[in-house]
Formats: structure tokens, C-alpha cells, sequence
């Protein structure tokens, strides 16, 4: 239907748009696909895992062809000498499968995390200690060198915060009125990626500075990032920023997406940024009207909005007005660099959850939610606190309520409308809160940042199962954990 948009925007020179129903749209679009996962595990008795294996399957439109790599984030994560990972893929008469936020991760750590919950048990171990044991020196699959990974401070730190030496390990020991209570973890992992972009810069006479780029934002606060990253770069005020983003006629960047857009985008903002530095320095050196003649164009400083040398200043509004009327111009880019592939980047966080299970009903409740991250340096702490917080409710919702069924006679999705869709509510989603570590990788990019979009929900599910678990002693395969499959885990069992 784009194509046909576009196709027909060029022949009438005219926009054209593309309406979908409700009903449509949720056919018309892409959704995460199912997987089918099985995961195997052997440790000694100390817990060192000796081998482990997470393969499956995963289900793709006949015609569009989209593999869930729901095994791949598993190779990086722990350590152990005997391992197999893969996946098969089954197509199907169904809506197009496509990438969803932590496309992989989000799906295969509900299935790995639990297991690890599993295992600890079985041998008499507290869950991050299980973890701790197999803490890789280096990464598990490729021999490389970890760029940076604070996995254990996340979980150590993580612990102390939210209580977790309260925890009992034994199910269904703590109860307030009708509700078992218990509490779960999970390990986090995202990959992180680093993709060519370029961007512009350019300062006008009354001291605008514009950054230009082909980038999007989709509500993740890239406007904002990227204007602190050019006011920064140039030692001005935020005020004297402008962002141009979204529009194809400007240097190219590769969206939002994979949790790589403000590495990316970011990176070229920042040589965009740098560039026009050199090219202010030079204009203001060569220029016999201003202060800074004659100086070294390398030693020259910006800040306040001025370009100094010594305690020779002029403000930058000033110079271009003067020397450059028409405005100056540059154009700086990034491309992943030749010995990033030398190192294995990730970020990395530990969730925490408490839950209530009601044992009439098999209601689950969120009673609290806690997590910390480690995923470089943070550019603005309210954005990536949101992009996370985001995520872990992403995970809330894969975990007891989002699903969509499919009719087997005609293969279409049965919830067509977001009513019988369910998502977390406000009243869903209590004391909820995460916290970022310290940290720059100076491996993954000039500014050492990384991106947290897809982090949150990765592994998020995971400690909610396990927490599900901890409470009622009901060990649940299946997601979303819904009351009627709870409530029959606690038939079985004879609760």
C-alpha cells in the first residue's frame, strides 16, 4: 500500500495518503511473532553451567520473510564450554512478522531468565548468585574482549536497593490477605549498534546554529538530544539551537530503530559540530577585523557563545555577521570504525519484581518493579529514564496481558481493535522506577553513548514470571500469564 501511495504521489505531484480502518491497520501492519522456544541447561553442582541451549521456532508470512533471532543475545550472555543456539523458521497464512522494540531479547530472555530461576533452585542457589558464577571474562561466543560490563554491579546494586535479601526462596511462604506475594529477577542484555549517518551544521549571521539531518523522532527525545549535543559541541546556549530533522533532502541517517539512533544520529551530529568549530576557527584567525588574528586555529576554545584565544573573545554571532554574512555551513559523519569489531558491545541491566497473586482468582498484580542499567553515557536523563521505565512496562504487558490470537480457520488476527487488546493501564503499573550506572564506552562511538530504548524490556517478563513463581509455586510456560492459566497452574498443583 506505501509503495502504491508513493507510486501515485509521483504521478499527480500531489500528497497522497494511505487510510487504514482499525480492523484494518491491525492486519496491515507488522506484529511480534510467536515463538516456540526450548531451553536446556547443565551446571555442576557449585552451579558453573557446563552447557546450555536455547533453540525453536518462529513463525513468518509466506511472503515476507523475518526471522526472530530470539537465541542470538544468549550467545554473549553467560558462560559456558558447551553451547547450541538456532532457530527454524515456519511460514505460515498470517500478517506480515516484523521487528518489534528488542526484537530477539524480548522474546528469548522469557523463556532463558526462567530457566536460570529454574536451575538456581534445583541446585540450592540464589538466583544472582547462579548468575554471578557464570560471569564470562570475555565474550562466550566470539573470544573477544568486552567493551565495558557492569552486568554484576547492575544485579549487586539492583539486590541491595530493592530488598532482595528479604526474598524468601521458598514458594508460597508470604502472604498478605488473599494474595501470595513474591519476588522474581532477571538479567538484561541489548546489543549495541553503531550504523553509518551524516549531518549538517550551519551558523547564520544573528548566531542560529541549525543542525540538519535525515533522522526521525518517533517520541524518543532525539530534538532534544541532538540540540545538546550541538550546543555543547559549539559551547552555546541551548536557546541559539535549532533541529531539522524528518525530511529526506537532508543528510542521511537511518531512523529510529534498534536501538541505535542516538548513537548514530548523535555521532554525526557531534562531527557535524566539530567541523563547523574548525571551519569558525579558521574564519575568525584569518579575519584582520577580528580579535583572535593571527592565533592558532587549534587552540582556539568556544563557550558562552563566544570563540576565544587567550583573553581575546568575540562572540560568534558577531564574527559570522562580519566575515561570513551568507552563513557557514559543515558536514561531518559517522561510520563504524574498522576495530569496533574487535570488541563485544552491549548494554546491560538486572529487573527486580515483587507481585501479589490472588488465590481465588489467579489475578497477578504488579505490587512493585525496580531496575538498573548500564548503557553508556546518558545524554539526558529524563528521556532515557522514560525510553526504559517504557520498556519494562513493555514487559509488564508481554508478561500478564498482551496477546493476540489467531483464527485457525481464516489465519487473520482475532483482536482487531486496541479494546480488546490489552495493555497496561495506569492502576497497572505501581512504584515502578530505574536507575542508570556510570558509565562511558569510549569503545562504541566518539561520545561513549549507547542507546536504552530496547533495553527495558529485555528480560522485564522474566522477572515477572519469576516472581509469579516465588509467590504461588506455580511455574508457568505460556505467555501472557493470565488469571485462567494461573488459576489452573494452582489447581493442578492443589492450591
Amino acid at each position: 500500500d506505501l509503495s502504491l501511495a508513493a507510486l501515485a504521489a509521483r504521478e499527480l505531484k500531489r500528497p497522497v495518503k494511505v487510510a487504514y480502518t482499525r480492523q484494518q491497520m491491525m492486519l496491515g501492519t507488522i506484529h511480534r511473532p510467536a515463538t516456540i522456544q526450548r531451553v536446556r541447561l547443565g551446571a555442576t553442582p557449585d552451579g558453573r553451567l557446563t552447557a546450555f541451549a536455547l533453540d525453536g521456532y518462529t513463525h513468518c508470512a509466506r511472503d515476507a520473510l523475518f526471522t526472530e533471532h530470539f537465541a542470538n543475545f544468549a550467545r554473549s550472555l553467560y558462560a559456558a564450554p558447551n553451547r547450541l543456539t538456532g532457530h527454524k523458521l515456519v511460514k505460515m497464512d498470517l500478517p506480515g512478522a516484523g521487528p518489534m522494540r528488542a526484537p530477539g531479547e524480548a522474546s528469548g530472555m522469557l523463556s532463558l531468565e526462567v530457566a536460570m530461576d529454574e536451575l538456581a533452585e534445583k541446585l540450592g542457589l540464589d538466583p544472582i548468585q547462579l548468575r554471578l558464577i557464570n560471569e564470562p571474562e570475555r565474550d562466550p561466543e566470539t573470544g573477544k574482549p568486552f567493551s565495558i560490563r557492569q552486568l554484576a554491579r547492575c544485579m549487586n546494586e539492583g539486590a541491595q536497593h530493592f530488598g532482595w535479601d528479604r526474598r524468601n526462596p521458598k514458594p508460597g511462604q508470604v502472604r498478605d490477605g488473599r494474595w501470595w506475594v513474591g519476588m522474581g529477577m532477571a538479567a538484561a542484555i541489548r546489543a549495541d549498534y553503531l550504523l553509518p549517518a551524516k549531518a549538517g551544521a550551519r551558523i547564520t549571521a544573528d548566531g542560529t546554529i541549525t543542525l540538519l539531518q535525515g533522522m526521525t523522532d518517533i517520541g524518543t527525545g532525539t530534538y532534544t538530544i541532538l540540540a545538546q549535543i550541538t550546543a555543547e559541541t559549539l559551547g552555546v546556549p541551548l536557546s541559539q539551537v535549532r533541529v531539522e530533522i524528518g525530511d529526506s533532502n537532508l543528510p542521511p541517517a537511518p531512523g529510529s530503530g534498534g536501538q541505535f539512533g542516538a548513537s548514530t544520529a548523535g555521532s554525526a551530529a557531534l562531527d557535524a559540530g566539530m567541523k563547523l568549530r574548525v571551519a569558525l576557527a579558521h574564519l575568525a584567525v584569518g579575519d584582520p577585523n577580528s580579535p583572535l588574528y593571527g592565533a592558532s586555529p587549534d587552540l582556539v576554545t568556544f563557550d558562552d557563545g563566544k570563540i576565544r584565544f587567550g583573553n581575546q573573545s568575540e562572540d560568534l554571532s558577531t564574527l559570522v555577521a562580519r566575515a561570513a554574512p551568507e552563513g557557514v555551513y559543515a558536514e561531518g559523519s559517522i561510520s563504524p570504525p574498522a576495530d569496533r569489531r574487535d570488541v563485544s558491545l552491549h548494554t546491560y541491566g538486572a529487573h527486580f519484581a515483587e507481585v501479589g497473586v490472588d488465590m481465588d482468582t489467579g489475578e497477578v498484580r504488579m505490587r512493585r518493579m525496580y531496575g538498573v542499567f548500564a548503557a553508556g553515557r546518558i545524554l539526558n536523563a529524563k528521556t532515557a529514564k522514560s525510553q526504559i521505565t517504557g520498556g519494562m512496562i513493555w514487559g509488564v504487558g508481554t508478561a500478564l496481558t498482551e496477546t493476540n490470537s489467531v483464527d485457525p480457520r481464516y489465519g487473520s488476527l482475532i483482536n482487531q481493535d486496541v479494546g480488546g487488546y490489552l495493555v497496561p493501564v495506569h492502576a497497572d503499573i505501581v512504584d515502578l522506577d530505574a536507575v542508570f550506572l556510570d558509565e562511558v564506552d569510549d569503545k562504541a562511538n566518539p561520545m561513549g553513548i549507547k542507546g536504552v530504548g530496547e533495553l527495558g524490556i529485555s528480560g522485564a517478563g522474566a522477572a515477572i514470571a519469576n516472581a509469579i513463581y516465588n509467590a504461588c509455586g506455580v511455574r508457568l510456560r505460556d505467555y501472557p500469564m493470565t488469571p485462567d492459566k494461573v488459576l489452573a497452574g494452582l489447581i493442578a498443583a492443589g492450591l
